[in-house]
């Protein structure tokens, strides 16, 4: 798992980052090229996949409460594998620590063991990044000398030496593992080796194709990245808030750095993978590789995640799969060969299986189940608060053994935010739950992204769906990046009459897909 990822991949069709690990096992893999997290940002994000619930469930949208003793006692994906005899081991940032996983990273409801952490993890935000001064400052940008930083390592370098390590010492056992791995890159501040940049010459560096906040973008869907406005480097730019722009030059270091973030991290990967094929497991052990969530890189004038729209919510999502996805190799071949970028820059690798109807995070946990032979959790009632063990996604086994033929229109994914006032402010990225009075609701579907920005009670955790703040609809096919807001709150006006009948029982994904069903009616070619 990966922290902060879009899609910037090989195997996503991105011409710019070179990822050959990741692209090398997605091309031995089933790769979902529209895959969407359910809030974007960490904590909830996280515990939405592993536990298959939504955030309206978990009823985390900060990251100040733990789901178990906040909204229910809902078994988690590797408390399910666990529960079936396998040995769960989690290594670097698979839930978020602290209050959100209860300090201990859910264990021992989820491990087996306790979950391990980087320790050099503990300076990441602190002063190790030196500057043109030669001092050291707590920079957004921090490329370094691996060998001057405290420990002489790196917490993504830490996190694949302790993966490696569990990999070995479960290799000769005859019980299944679950082994969880999170590397923290490409998350800010971009702390990196230094030499990933060498990669990404920053003449060679080119800005978001759309840098400016567009004309009709409804304020409340803004996100102020408040978090980068902390660093040192990007504080002393003195940049207007809420909307900057930050200049352009520092725009294009931010995306070289994150750019080479991603490399250092599919280098982790690779070391991982390559360590799974050494030990003899590559033919009996499922992988899946995915994000929390995406991150903007200049899109809408905005640099974090926080928002609906594709570039913070879609997420790698790549299953590899022994057998299914891949045929025997020849003895003595190799699966996932480790491959040094800073070695070799040239690589071609082809997706063995893509997936382009829309699926979601909360569909990991039935699909992995079902694929492991364990059965996929049941799916949940509209209301299951009081359900410890079901799921609010979908199982795609199916999808595996079977060709897409085309567009499916029930496949939809849905995302939310929050937000404490209509117009940006300080707390407006990540506030926190007694803050929250309105949530964008967003639906992803294959032509279109809708967003509605409602009225949110944070008592009862319920929105009003009769007091729409805002609205955004977005023509996919003639604008990918959602810049043109075609949204019209008279014709919303004229559907919510039409809708009136509705019972009140109807859940809120059901009437937007409605709305939009109404909203476009005639508008597809």
């Amino acid at each position: 798992m990966s922290d902060d990822l879009r899609p910037v991949l090989g195997c996503y069709w991105d011409s710019v980052v070179k990822s050959p690990n990741i692209d090398q096992l997605a091309s031995r893999s089933q790769v979902f090229l529209n895959a969407y997290a359910q809030q974007a940002v960490c904590a909830p994000s996280r515990t939405s996949m592993l536990t298959s619930r939504r955030p309206d469930t978990t009823r985390l949208y900060d990251f100040k409460s733990y789901w178990r003793v906040h909204a229910g006692n809902y078994t988690t994906m590797p408390q399910y594998f666990k529960s079936k005899g396998y040995f769960t081991m989690s290594v670097g940032k698979v839930f978020h620590p602290g209050l959100p996983s209860n300090f201990t990273d859910d264990y021992p409801y989820s491990w087996s063991i306790p979950a391990y952490h980087p320790p050099s993890f503990k300076y990441e935000n602190k002063k190790v990044c030196k500057g043109e001064d030669q001092q050291l400052h707590a920079n957004l940008l921090c490329a370094v000398n691996v060998t001057e930083q405290p420990g002489g390592t790196l917490p993504d370098i830490e996190s694949a030496d302790e993966a490696v390590r569990l990999l070995r010492s479960r290799a000769n056992s005859s019980a299944p593992f679950f082994l969880a791995v999170g590397f923290h890159k490409p998350h800010i501040p971009f702390r990196i080796p230094q030499e990933y940049l060498s990669l990404y010459p920053i003449e060679q560096m080119r800005l978001a194709p759309d840098p400016d906040v567009p004309k009709r973008l409804p304020p409340v869907a803004y996100a102020p990245w408040s978090d980068l406005r902390r660093r040192e480097d990007l504080g002393k730019l003195n940049v207007s808030f809420p909307y900057g722009p930050i200049p352009k030059d520092f725009q294009l270091g931010i995306r070289q750095h994150y750019f080479a973030a991603v490399s250092y991290m599919d280098c982790q990967v690779g070391r991982l993978l390559s360590a799974l094929d050494e030990l003899g497991l590559a033919g009996n052990t499922q992988v899946v590789f995915l994000a929390d969530h995406g991150w903007s890189l200049g899109e809408h004038g905005d640099w974090a995640k926080y928002s609906n729209f594709d570039v913070a919510t879609r997420v790698p999502l790549i299953f590899h799969v022994p057998g299914v996805t891949t045929h025997s190799h020849s003895s003595g071949k190799s699966t996932f060969p480790f491959i040094d970028v800073l070695e070799k820059s040239e690589f071609c690798f082809k997706n063995y299986k893509e997936i382009r109807n829309m699926v979601e995070l909360v569909d990991v946990f039935p699909t992995l189940s079902a694929l492991a032979g364990l059965g996929a959790p049941k799916p949940c009632p509209d209301i299951s608060l009081q359900e410890e063990l079901c799921t609010e996604g979908n199982n795609l086994a199916d999808t595996f053994q079977h060709q897409e033929v085309g567009e499916d229109e029930k496949a939809v994914s849905f995302s939310q935010y929050p937000r404490p006032s209509d117009t940006p402010q300080v707390n407006s990225d990540v506030p926190d739950l007694k803050d929250i009075k309105i949530m964008g609701y967003s639906l992803r579907t294959w032509d279109y992204r809708y967003t509605l920005w409602l009225g949110f009670n944070p008592d009862t955790f319920q929105p009003n769906v009769t007091d729409v703040h805002a609205g955004e609809l977005y023509l996919v096919a003639s604008d990918p990046g959602q810049d043109n807001n075609i949204y019209n709150r008279s014709d919303y006006s004229m559907i919510v009459r039409k809708m009136a009948g509705l019972p009140p029982t109807v859940s809120l994904q059901t009437r937007l897909k409605l709305q939009l069903l109404y909203l476009t009616a005639g508008r597809k070619t």
